[in-house]
């Protein structure tokens, strides 16, 4: 469910126009896209590059915070367009992955806490990255001396009460690599130490605000991807997040997108 900050979240029809214009005609794709596209479903990733995309305007200085070795995995074409568009693209990652990092200007090896520079930056992203922050009031600190004045942060991360969230929580970090095999289909380098500190909503906003920003967008994406491997169980999952959308009830399996701009 999507709140109505219209000047900074896309329609759903942006974000149809966006797929077309770097994917084609969704009909000429395989059975989960089209099924997809046939309940109106568009997915969290689609509407974080949605986000970004409206904010990343010519010239644009964007530091992407933990992005590794990809600004917008799967979507390659939309992020070289949109780094073509930026002054400055610096990617800040303390995982050797930031070296395979094709689109970022500039690489430097660091955690957020401990990135110095004189310089400010218009925007920062931090892409599934909330949950792996240990110390969110310094991790905020350091965005308030990095983004000036108007400059937004904008946060995509795991809702904390998700049912995946609950589950990764209680499952030791030594098996923590084989579930988001299993769960996201993700590589052994691309799995960190979870914390989930900054996993709320009334956490994000509470952290932010006590940094000098303000919250200016925020939507629940409900991410349907628990049971898309297969055609029938896709089918079933994308039924009953029609029919709980209907009643205005959030997918038990979601997202936080927020949005928070320097004061």
């Amino acid at each position: 469910m999507v709140s109505p900050e219209f000047r900074i979240l896309p329609h759903e029809t942006d974000l149809d126009n966006l797929f077309r214009k770097y994917h084609g005609d969704p009909r000429n794709h395989g059975w989960r896209v089209r099924m997809r596209r046939w309940f109106g479903y568009f997915s969290p990733d689609q509407w974080y590059h949605g986000v970004v995309d409206r904010l990343v305007n010519n010239g644009c200085r964007w530091i992407d915070v933990g992005g590794g070795k990809s600004v917008f995995p799967g979507a390659t074409a939309l992020a070289r367009d949109i780094a073509s568009r930026c002054g400055a693209l610096v990617g800040v990652d303390p995982s050797d992955n930031l070296e395979q990092n094709e689109l970022v200007h500039e690489r430097v090896k660091s955690s957020i806490e401990d990135f110095r520079t004189d310089r400010t930056f218009d925007l920062a992203t931090l892409r599934m990255v909330a949950e792996h922050i240990e110390r969110p009031e310094q991790a905020i600190q350091s965005l308030a001396r990095l983004i000036r004045p108007g400059g937004r942060v904008v946060i995509y991360t795991p809702n904390r009460w998700s049912l995946a969230s609950v589950a990764a929580r209680g499952i030791p970090d030594k098996w923590h690599r084989r579930f988001a095999s299993l769960m996201w289909n993700a590589g052994a380098d691309d799995v960190f130490p979870t914390f989930y500190r900054m996993n709320t909503r009334r956490t994000l906003r509470a952290v932010f605000e006590a940094g000098g920003f303000k919250e200016v967008a925020f939507a629940f994406l409900d991410d349907c991807n628990i049971l898309s491997r297969f055609r029938a169980t896709c089918f079933v999952e994308l039924c009953a997040w029609r029919v709980l959308r209907m009643f205005g009830v959030k997918h038990p399996e979601n997202n936080l997108l927020g949005v928070y701009e320097k004061v």
